[in-house]
């Protein structure tokens, strides 16, 4: 069986994926078996800079420190790798500048009194107009999660120092990276149960909406399942994770998931 060069398949991925069919908000899923002489590591940081110059947000999972076959492990790591906050203000900033409203130039000035002041507005009426806008433009895109909506709102009023006290926002990331240890911290902020196999995959088709939402073409995920692969245990803890077959079955079950759920899945290419 012939096998195509790196080059050559890099270059297939960017015509005809993600420069396209992704761009335009459809999800594929893609398997590469990198020859012995093709280093991974290599294939890696090309997938990286191929995704980056054509505007995607880039992940990559390695199965060496992440149970990949746990889907709610692997939402954790993706989510890690995810600036929230700068997501956030992204998009306030582009729905001010919609609804028409002058900015401030500067980070540490971006507040709600600023803005009041800059557009002649009585902020108690702008705090009420902003949270509608949010209502109308988060709470009701119906292509994300209630959970992840909420989140969303919440780490978006942050942003103008709307949220409440600072330590829900933080623990609103925690919550989204898998490091929070009491979800009761977030009764609060409406969320009431941990990301987990249940709901893990919706988090992950919202998060892709989300990108687009905020100006990303989308997101390219990709799963290093080598190590699954490998049957040799080694005794050494600083080695990383090893599977056994029911893991393996388990990696391959997630993989057929991702398969069958591309039609739902938006703007995102899986290696």
């Amino acid at each position: 069986m012939s096998h195509i060069t790196q080059d050559e398949w890099i270059d297939t991925i960017r015509g005809e994926y993600l420069q396209s069919f992704i761009k335009r908000g459809g999800a594929a899923v893609k398997f590469a078996v990198p020859m012995d002489d093709i280093n991974h590591d290599q294939l890696l940081n090309l997938l990286r800079k191929t995704a980056e110059e054509e505007d995607y947000l880039f992940t990559s999972v390695d199965a060496i420190s992440t149970k990949i076959h746990m889907i709610d492990k692997l939402f954790h790591e993706v989510a890690r790798q995810i600036d929230w906050d700068e997501l956030s203000l992204t998009f306030v900033k582009k729905i001010f500048t919609k609804n028409d409203y002058q900015l401030p130039i500067h980070r540490e000035d971006f507040d709600f009194q600023n803005i009041a002041a800059i557009n002649k507005r009585e902020e108690k009426f702008l705090r009420k107009e902003v949270r509608s806008w949010f209502e109308a433009e988060i709470f009701r895109d119906f292509e994300m999660s209630q959970e992840f909506r909420i989140a969303m709102m919440r780490l978006c009023l942050e942003q103008l120092n709307l949220a409440g006290p600072p330590f829900l926002s933080n623990a609103v990331k925690e919550w989204l990276r898998g490091e929070l240890r009491l979800i009761s911290t977030l009764k609060e902020a409406l969320i009431f149960q941990k990301i987990a196999r249940h709901n893990a995959r919706h988090m992950l088709f919202s998060l892709t909406h989300w990108l687009r939402v905020n100006g990303k073409s989308g997101l390219v995920l990709v799963l290093d399942i080598t190590r699954y692969l490998i049957s040799t245990r080694s005794k050494n803890p600083d080695d990383g994770f090893f599977y056994s077959l029911p893991a393996l079955l388990d990696i391959y079950e997630v993989l057929r998931q991702f398969i069958d759920g591309t039609d739902e899945l938006e703007g995102c290419l899986v290696v």
